[in-house]
């Protein structure tokens, strides 16, 4: 019965009630016709997602989507979050990651120049290679490792994460470098 779990009819009331309009001219506001308000009055229809907006803009009302649980207000997910190399979008229920810098699939186990060129360049570009996992285990063992995001992150801050993971395997690097040989 709608977003408002059974109140539409009471909500549409409430709305011209603000307004000061009738049925009528609700339907004239909405470019609707008035036997369709009265639906949406005695509950046998509810209005379209854009016609409910519509109707909540006229009257100068938000609204807001809460969890039931903890009343936390719930936002939609960000519209800049990391799109996939074809421009769309990722699947919403997985959570992503970015393991290093994109290179095409058939020189990721190399280590040739091509290799180290696509590295280069994706660097520049700030382009991450951005992962996720589908099994329902591995899903589970990651969110217990990192957490549960709320929200896919935006390509530059994937970009920052790798930018983060380099600068630890260089010091990590570094670090085997200065040990002292104990052989000498």
């Amino acid at each position: 019965m709608g977003p408002f779990a059974g109140q539409v009819p009471g909500l549409v009331r409430r709305v011209r009630r603000i307004l000061d309009v009738s049925q009528r001219g609700l339907a004239a506001l909405l470019d609707v016709s008035q036997s369709v308000v009265a639906r949406w009055e005695t509950g046998r229809t509810s209005p379209r997602v854009s016609v409910l907006e519509r109707l909540l803009r006229l009257a100068g009302l938000v609204a807001s989507v809460h969890d039931r649980l903890t009343g936390e207000q719930v936002d939609p997910m960000r519209a800049d979050g990391a799109r996939t190399r074809g421009g769309s979008r990722f699947p919403a229920h997985v959570d992503l990651r970015a393991t290093g810098w994109w290179v095409p699939r058939e020189l990721r186990t190399m280590t040739s120049v091509e290799a180290f060129a696509w590295v280069r360049r994706s660097r520049q570009a700030q382009d991450p290679a951005i992962r996720y996992r589908l099994g329902h285990h591995w899903k589970r063992v990651e969110r217990l490792m990192h957490g549960t995001p709320d929200d896919h992150p935006a390509l530059h801050q994937l970009a920052a994460e790798v930018v983060h993971l380099d600068e630890r395997r260089e010091a990590r690097r570094r670090a085997v470098l200065e040990r002292p040989n104990p052989a000498s």
